[in-house]
């Protein structure tokens, strides 16, 4: 089985987001992907954080929810929708939902980020705010996929071991971690944290990203990549757009799980253990 990371610059205009990832899917599924993961904010990052605000799509409608639906359906292709901004609470904070349409076209699963990008940079005069504009979710989701067993997050999540070990306890084998890191944080931490959440849990991890600068004058990092349940980075595409494809063997994984059974070692301060 094989599964694809997506990676993009995307800008304010929808449209032209949509365009490129069209592109994008189209090459995955060429190369024989059954799955492809696009990155956070695939459809739109605008000049200001505010912006998400007025392009916020009702949940069930809108330019992007019915690509992903009509991509998936012409392709033949599970779509993970990296994030795109939903209307949310009365506040009017909108929600990073990350969407999963099947190869019918059909959602399947809706994950709403719940770590939020509140951060200063050290060493620089950089600093995000995502909660401003972002409400945050708070159930994690888990689903069946044709690759297998898939835990869902994005970007910021990656710092919390704790939610992939939910994931993990619920079966995942697989864990989607669509990002929009920053250059800084990126070159210092992208890659470990990425091969830590796989490690740990014995899961595949296919993580799609944003990648060069943007027309608000952010820069992205990029190294979008798939990395096996030993750690091993499978594919990856540093910068630029492109599309990472690599293998799922799910007989091989429960093979390692099985010798090397680290997920049923865990103490019980630790919670539940993987079955």
């Amino acid at each position: 089985m094989k599964i694809a990371a997506i990676q993009m610059t995307s800008g304010p205009d929808v449209t032209a987001n949509l365009e490129q990832a069209r592109a994008l899917l189209e090459e995955a599924a060429g190369r024989g992907a059954r799955l492809a993961a696009l990155p956070e904010n695939f459809s739109f990052m605008g000049l200001k954080d505010a912006d998400k605000r007025g392009v916020a799509e009702a949940d069930g409608g809108g330019p992007a929810q019915d690509f992903l639906a009509a991509s998936a359906r012409r392709l033949r292709l599970w779509i993970v929708g990296g994030t795109i901004p939903l209307r949310g609470g009365a506040d009017g904070r909108v929600a990073a939902a990350s969407l999963v349409y099947d190869s019918d076209g059909q959602r399947v699963a809706r994950y709403d980020k719940i770590h939020l990008f509140d951060v200063d940079i050290p060493g620089r005069a950089e600093s995000y705010r995502e909660s401003a504009h972002v409400a945050p979710g708070s159930s994690p989701a888990v689903i069946d996929t044709p690759a297998g067993r898939l835990g869902l997050s994005v970007c910021y999540d990656v710092r919390f071991p704790e939610l992939y070990r939910h994931l993990s306890a619920a079966g995942a084998q697989l864990l989607a971690v669509p990002s929009a890191f920053t250059s800084p944080t990126g070159r210092a931490h992208w890659e470990t944290l990425v091969r830590a959440r796989a490690i740990e849990n014995l899961c595949y991890v296919v993580a799609p990203a944003q990648s060069g600068f943007h027309p608000s004058g952010r820069e992205t990092y990029g190294d979008s990549m798939i990395v096996d349940y030993w750690g091993r980075v499978l594919q990856r595409v540093p910068r630029g757009r492109g599309c990472a494809v690599a293998e799922v063997d799910l007989a091989q994984q429960m093979g390692v799980r099985e010798s090397f059974p680290a997920l049923l070692h865990r103490a019980p301060a630790d919670g539940n253990t993987c079955p």
